[in-house]
C-alpha cells in the first residue's frame, strides 16, 4: 500500500477538509487496528511528507483533467467538483440552492474582509448608510462573526470574517483576497469620535508647567528654550534692598512688541 493512495482515500472519504497534521495522526492511529507491515511503515510518515503528497495529488488531478480537483482551503485539503460543472451538480440538491447576497450585503462583507476587525460605526461611515439589517443577515449566514470589543469608550463590538467565509470563497488566508495589499492602504472614512471619547481625550491633555527664570536660577535648573529671558536686566541694588523694582530695568531688547509693552 502506497502513501499516496492512503492519503487520497482519507481525503475522499472525509466529510470535512483535512490538514497534513490530521492525516499524519490518522496514519499513526491505524496501528491500533492493524499490525501489518504496510501500516507500520506508513505510521512513520512525517507532516512534511504528507503535505508533499497532497501537492502531488493536486497536480495529478489537474493533469488528468478530471471533473473534480484537490484544493487547499483555510481548514485543510478537500476534493471538490470543478466550478464549471456546478450547474449540473446543483440539480441533485434542489433543497439546498444558495440564496444570493444583495448588493449592500456584498459591499458590507467586502469592507469587513479588507478592514477587519472593524466596528459597525466605521462600516456605516464608509457606506454612508445604516447597516443594522445587513449585518444581521451576514451574521445569520455565519459569514461574519464577533471578534471582541474595541478598546475605546463604549467598547463597541468588532466584526471579522468567519471560517465559513474563507471556505465559501476558497481562500486559505486573507492575503489571497484580490488586491489585498493595495486596498488595505486606501484611506477610508471612520466614525466621528463619540462624546465619551472626546471627554476622555480632554482629560489626558495637561498644560506643561515651566519654572520662571527667577525660580530656575534659584534651583539651578535651566529655563526652557522658548522662555523670553534675553534682554531682561537684573533689578538694581536699590530695588533689591527696598523690595521694589527699579525703573532702570531695560526692556529695549525684550521679545515683546512695542504695542504689547504699551498695553501692559
Amino acid at each position: 500500500m502506497l502513501l499516496k493512495e492512503a492519503i487520497e482515500a482519507m481525503v475522499f472519504a472525509s466529510q470535512k477538509p483535512l490538514t497534513a497534521k490530521e492525516i499524519v495522526v490518522a496514519l499513526r492511529s491505524a496501528l491500533e487496528d492493524s499490525d501489518e507491515e504496510a501500516v507500520r511503515a506508513l505510521a512513520k510518515t512525517k507532516e512534511a511528507e504528507a503535505a508533499a503528497v497532497l501537492e502531488e495529488l493536486k497536480i495529478d488531478y489537474i493533469q488528468a483533467n478530471r471533473a473534480f480537483q484537490l484544493v487547499e482551503q483555510a481548514s485543510g485539503w478537500a476534493i471538490v467538483t470543478r466550478p464549471e460543472y456546478g450547474v449540473w451538480v446543483r440539480q441533485l440538491y434542489p433543497e439546498s440552492k444558495p440564496s444570493r447576497l444583495s448588493g449592500p450585503a456584498l459591499e458590507t462583507l467586502a469592507i469587513i474582509a479588507y478592514r477587519q476587525p472593524i466596528t459597525r460605526a466605521d462600516i456605516e461611515a464608509i457606506r454612508g448608510v445604516a447597516v443594522d439589517g445587513v449585518m444581521q443577515s451576514l451574521l445569520d449566514r455565519s459569514l461574519v462573526r464577533i471578534a471582541g470589543r474595541a478598546d475605546v469608550p463604549g467598547r463597541p463590538l468588532l466584526y471579522e470574517t468567519s471560517q465559513v467565509f474563507m471556505e465559501h470563497f476558497g481562500l486559505r488566508n486573507l492575503n489571497e483576497l484580490p488586491n489585498s495589499d493595495e486596498l488595505r492602504r486606501v484611506n477610508l472614512p471612520t466614525a466621528p469620535p463619540t462624546a465619551a471619547e472626546v471627554k476622555k481625550a480632554a482629560k489626558t491633555v495637561t498644560e506643561p508647567e515651566f519654572p520662571l527664570p527667577s525660580e530656575a536660577a534659584s534651583t539651578g535648573a535651566e529655563p526652557p528654550v522658548d522662555a523670553p529671558t534675553e534682554g531682561i536686566s537684573e533689578p538694581s541694588q536699590a530695588a533689591t534692598e527696598t523690595g521694589g523694582v527699579s525703573g532702570e530695568t531695560d526692556f529695549a531688547q525684550s521679545p515683546l512688541s512695542s504695542s504689547e509693552s504699551s498695553d501692559s
